[in-house]
Order: C-alpha cells, then structure tokens, then sequence
C-alpha cells in the first residue's frame, strides 16, 4: 500500500511538474479564481472524491467539475488532488493547504450575502436549525411560537437529525444553528454555546413497585427490572452507561429508541421501566405514567448550541438563540465565534 502512495505521489508530481511548463505565469498578477472552481473543490472533498455525485450536487456536468479542478490547479500552480488515472484519489500535501484557504473563502462569501442581506431585507429570510426529535418536541415549541411572533417575514426549518449529523450539517453550512446534547462539542469548526441543563426521569406505569419504595431508589433498584431507554450516543445515554458502569451494574436494557414518545408507549405497554430526559415528561399528557426524580442517580446533561465558526448570522438568529438560551448575548456569540479556541462558557 505504500508503493502504491509513492507511484500516485510521483504521478501527482510529474503532472505538476508538466503543467508548470505549459503554465504562463505572469508576473505580479494574483492568480484569478472564481466561486464555481472553489466550490468544485469543496464538494469533491464532501463527496469522497466522486465528481459524478459532485456534478449533481452543483448542478453540472461532470467534465465541467474536472475542468474546474484543472483551472484551479494551473492558475495556482499546484496540484491539488492525487490521480489515478483519471480517478481522483485524495489530497496532495499542497492541496491539504489549499483547500483550509477555499473553505474559509466560500464561509467569507457566504458572510457576504448575508451582511448585504441584513440591510436589504431586515426581518425576511430563512432559518435552518439542526436539532434532535427531543429538543424539536420538548424544549423548541414555545421559542418557535416567540420566534414567529417577532418575525413572521422569516421562514423557519426544523432539520431533525442525530448529534452527529447536526454538527456535520451545522460544519457545512446546511444547517444555521444545531441544537443538542452530545457531538456538537466535538468538531473543531465550531463553537458552541450552554444552553440549559437537564437531568434524566425514570417513568413506570402508575402501580410499578419502584413506587412502593418508601426511600429514593438506587441504581440497583432500577437495574433489577428491564430498562426502556435512548439509543447508544442520544440525549444523555453516555451518562445512563457511565452511572451503571461506575457500580459494576449491568443493566437489562430491553429496547432503545430515538425518542422519548416511543420510549414511553412500551413503558405503558408494561415492557420495562424508562429512562428519559425530564423535559419529555408532563403530567398531563402523560397521565398513564408516573415519574421519579433520577437527578441523584445520573449525572447531569448540558444541551449546546452550535454555531460555524467563523460564520455571520443575520440579527433574527441571533434573536432565535437568545429566545430558547436568554443568558447569551450577541455581542458575547459573534467574540467567540469569531475568535480561534474552545467553546464559550458562562
């Protein structure tokens, strides 16, 4: 395998080497790149190096991808992907380089129209906000009727998804703002914000014994009927593995899901007991449940919000943030993500 890296190397290398010959360089002149060369290259990395898929996401064809890619690379005077044939491969060591410089360029240019966009239509727009069924369900519908209220001239899109896709669409710009609990954190291209803390409820049909217990239960009271709780990696799961781990306890865990509805349906069905985060429960919906306060046995879980770093946000995102998390303020968002280095923190 690496022979085969070297050969691919050293034909990136005579290519590069051919095309500096045929190039006419022209002293003093910066080299002339448009956006459509820049998002070529973006969207080849995106897509694994498939300029087939690339041609559909940009809506062209795909010699036009190739050709853009050749004009990029001759007007740099580098190459900036490895070939095999006239399959691409990955990135030079050039190319590593190369395109950190295109993707702060395109979220510059995307900065731009929305900079323009706040003195040419104030309060009208789109808002995409990447979040999970729970925030979507629980914790968003009273900023999302706030949110309307202030600005009606603003469409707003919920994009539910799991952590680990809202901080991929938050990093590539599909999506404005993410809302969750775990991954966001994660990836350097972003920064995020606390948004509120929360702990788990375990909830069991109105007549379950966990409820005869005259003293709070213990882990191992839990651990010994079967347990209905989040799918590995969601809304706290980490911190329900951790606390039975840290015991020695291995729990039955009967079924997971993604939400707490689907949680709760088997838990009336009698299959277990639950695990869910305190905001999913209400006494009135829920009137076939009973809760018990868990904060004693799990630890707590801190929702964030994430923002690209880098990115400007027109005033109404701003103003969606400060509606569900009312301690941020702008000024203290567009420092930090502004600025090089880890998540702000209050």
């Amino acid at each position: 395998m690496r022979a085969a890296h070297e050969d691919i190397t050293k034909r990136s290398l005579v290519l590069f080497a051919a095309r500096r010959q045929s190039l006419q360089v022209i002293p003093g002149r910066p080299p002339i790149v448009n956006f459509q060369q820049l998002r070529s290259v973006r969207e080849t990395l995106r897509c694994d190096f498939n300029l087939t898929e690339v041609a559909l996401r940009l809506h062209t064809s795909q010699p036009g991808v190739s050709r853009h890619i050749r004009e990029l690379e001759d007007e740099l005077g580098v190459v900036i992907f490895e070939r095999a044939g006239k399959r691409l491969t990955g990135l030079t060591e050039p190319g590593l380089e190369v395109v950190r410089v295109v993707e702060r360029l395109l979220v510059e240019q995307d900065n731009l129209r929305r900079a323009a966009e706040e003195f040419t239509g104030r309060d009208v727009g789109r808002l995409t906000v990447a979040t999970t069924h729970s925030q979507a369900r629980y914790a968003l519908p009273r900023v999302v009727r706030a949110f309307r209220e202030r600005f009606p001239g603003v469409h707003l899109n919920l994009q539910q998804g799991s952590p680990a896709h809202i901080a991929e669409w938050v990093a590539t710009g599909k999506a404005d703002i993410g809302i969750a609990t775990e991954s966001v954190g994660l990836m350097p291209e972003l920064v995020t914000f606390p948004g509120y803390q929360w702990h788990h409820q375990i909830v069991v049909p109105p007549e379950h014994a966990l409820l005869k217990k005259r003293a709070a239960p213990t882990l191992a009271d839990v651990a010994a009927h079967p347990i209905i709780t989040y799918d590995n990696g969601l809304t706290g799961r980490p911190h329900i593995d951790a606390a039975f781990a840290r015991q020695a306890l291995q729990p039955d865990i009967v079924l997971t899901a993604m939400d707490a509805d689907v949680i709760k349906t088997y838990v009336i069905a009698g299959l277990g007991v639950g695990i869910i985060a305190s905001i999913a429960y209400d006494p009135d919906e829920d009137a076939r449940l009973a809760a018990i306060d868990a904060h004693h046995l799990f630890e707590a879980n801190m929702t964030r919000i994430a923002i690209r770093r880098g990115a400007h946000l027109r005033k109404y995102a701003y103003a969606f943030i400060e509606l569900f998390a009312p301690h941020l303020t702008r000024d203290g968002m567009e420092k930090a993500i502004g600025t090089p280095g880890e998540s702000y923190e209050i």
